[in-house]
């Protein structure tokens, strides 16, 4: 391959430093078009541009005080640059990160930094693939395995290394990975590889068409220790009583089977999955000091072990879920001293209903990876295009059977020609904000709420939208009640007032959070000017969650595809 008149050996990339070796990479998406005239396919260009900027609003009564951005800095903001070039066989692709003042990171902290966040080589020979730079991929549902982003919470957990394919047929393949995971802009230093075989079975034959299949894969994942973590732990250990000693080890496994089972409109999924003995922090252990006193946290040695299924049925206007999961010391993370949602290798599937209206959203419980036992039920039913129901019913408990999370929702539709929707429902919970917001001593969170919404389809292009919600609480802040009333006019404007209240002085005096957004969208661009006044609360995306305080101030938002 001759680029630009660079032609570049084997040898030549060796001696490459990482700067030049990213240098090239940026010419390569540039300029590779221009220097391919000539031949009839110069290939694709393409990207995305996700910027986010804050200015904040200090607001000592609702708490949004006594960080660096609220007491001096005032604005914050993240960006992300995607570009992908693929031509020649090739995919190419290349993202540049921005961080501002930003708060993504540490809630509590300022953080600032900026370079190459991701850059990626793909290429297909035959029936083998070949993958180079931050990766992105899982094995099965990603339960011993995921490679993932997540910028809400500032999840990036790339694998920095090499991934191979190779094609066993039409129906099965094989997968092997090694490297490390991304860190903001480094790497951890511990070693992460694996390896997957999935395949797919049915029954069809020349002569007939079977209406089963099957989808099975089996997989493993190394982590090996790197000697800085080791001495880390080895470290933290010296200063444990003889009894609580543990001897850590460089090496842990990880080995997962699945399979989708999909007879007529019946599919059922099933995960089962084993790690091997592991050193990580257990929050909710007690040891004590050598000076004798008691205190929680502390580094165990255990095994863990996971199954997850998911029974589906869907025809005729009716469609169900059934899902249960049992998880027990299953964390996995390249560091175990990493905190919060940093370092994860694997991802958990979430076991509660995923909420969109702001009050019945605003308990979501977190994926509990040292113990959790959970049920889930879905009912959807359309007799009609004018009428759909729904029921979700979910409870989490731990392996002791003590409640720590409990939903019972149901929704009902009414869609009147293409004039207007009704929409209303109700939600009882149960939350446990001891465990799923570290604080102890705090009663179950009992909640009752109602909800509607009213859309009203004003011609072809305009059309308004209201919501209303009430929580009934005796907990945490006590009752609260949200309205919404949102103008839209089509193709471009999108008008937004809305206004959360707490009716009770739990933990401030009655205080109102308001929120005025404007949308304006125009091709493939997507712009948005909100400010927002808002309380403390749980922030969940796929059953990964984290704690947020409170924000006042005014978000500006671009999005754009070209």
């Amino acid at each position: 391959m001759r680029l630009f008149n660079v032609s570049l050996t084997s040898r030549k990339i060796k001696a490459m430093t990482g700067e030049s070796f990213k240098r090239w990479i940026w010419a390569w998406v540039f300029l590779s078009p221009f220097a391919m005239q000539g031949q009839n396919n110069f290939g694709t260009l393409s990207g995305n541009l996700e910027l986010n900027g804050n200015f904040f609003i200090r607001d000592s009564v609702i708490e949004a005080s006594n960080t660096p951005q609220y007491d001096h800095q005032l604005y914050g903001a993240e960006g992300w640059m995607q570009l992908n070039y693929s031509g020649f066989g090739f995919d190419i692709g290349l993202r540049y990160d921005v961080f501002n003042n930003s708060s993504l990171l540490n809630r509590q902290d300022s953080y600032t930094d900026q370079g190459l966040g991701r850059w990626y080589i793909k290429k297909k020979i035959n029936d083998l693939g070949i993958s180079g730079g931050y990766l992105y991929d899982q094995i099965g549902s990603g339960i011993i395995f995921r490679a993932f982003e997540d910028r809400a919470l500032l999840i990036d957990n790339a694998l920095k290394g090499f991934r191979l394919t190779y094609d066993l047929g039409d129906n099965w393949s094989v997968k092997a990975f090694t490297g490390r995971q991304k860190r903001q802009f480094s790497d951890y230093d511990s070693v992460v590889k694996g390896a997957s075989i999935e395949g797919f079975i049915t029954g069809n034959d020349s002569t007939k068409t079977s209406n089963w299949s099957l989808a099975p894969g089996v997989g493993i994942v190394n982590r090996t220790f790197d000697d800085a973590t080791m001495e880390g732990v080895v470290g933290e250990l010296s200063n444990y009583l003889p009894e609580d000693e543990i001897t850590p080890k460089y090496n842990n496994y990880a080995v997962s089977f699945f399979n989708t089972l999909s007879v007529g409109s019946f599919s059922w999924y099933l995960e089962a999955a084993y790690k091997t003995p592991d050193v990580f922090i257990d929050p909710f252990a007690e040891r004590v000091l050598l000076t004798g006193a008691t205190t929680t946290g502390k580094i165990v040695d255990r095994a863990g072990n996971i199954i997850y299924t998911s029974l589906g049925y869907a025809a005729s206007g009716f469609g169900g879920t059934l899902e249960y999961k049992r998880t027990e010391d299953f964390t996995l993370r390249t560091d175990p001293f990493a905190l919060a949602n940093q370092g994860m290798i694997n991802f958990l599937p979430p076991m509660a209903r995923v909420n969109t209206y702001r009050l019945t959203a605003r308990y979501a419980p977190a994926t509990q990876e040292l113990g959790e036992q959970a049920v889930q039920v879905d009912l959807r039913y359309s007799p009609s295009r004018k009428w759909n129901f729904n029921v979700n019913i979910s409870n989490i408990t731990n392996l002791d059977s003590d409640l720590l999370y409990r939903e019972i929702y149901s929704e009902i539709s009414y869609k009147y020609k293409r004039k207007w929707t009704l929409s209303g429902g109700l939600q009882l919970q149960s939350y446990n904000q001891d465990i799923f917001e570290n604080k102890p001593g705090v009663p179950i969170v009992e909640t009752i709420t109602p909800f509607a919404e009213f859309l009203y389809k004003i011609d072809r292009k305009k059309s308004i939208r209201t919501e209303f919600q009430f929580l009934s609480t005796d907990q945490d802040f006590g009752d609260w009640v949200f309205g919404l009333v949102e103008f839209s006019i089509a193709p471009n404007w999108t008008f937004t007032v809305s206004d959360m209240y707490n009716l009770e002085d739990l933990r401030f005096e009655p205080h109102h959070f308001p929120r005025v957004d404007v949308f304006y969208n125009y091709k493939a661009n997507r712009f948005s000017l909100s400010y927002i006044k808002q309380v403390e609360g749980i922030v969940c995306t796929g059953g990964i969650c984290r704690l947020e305080p409170a924000f006042s101030g005014v978000r500006l938002t671009v999005n754009s595809t070209f």
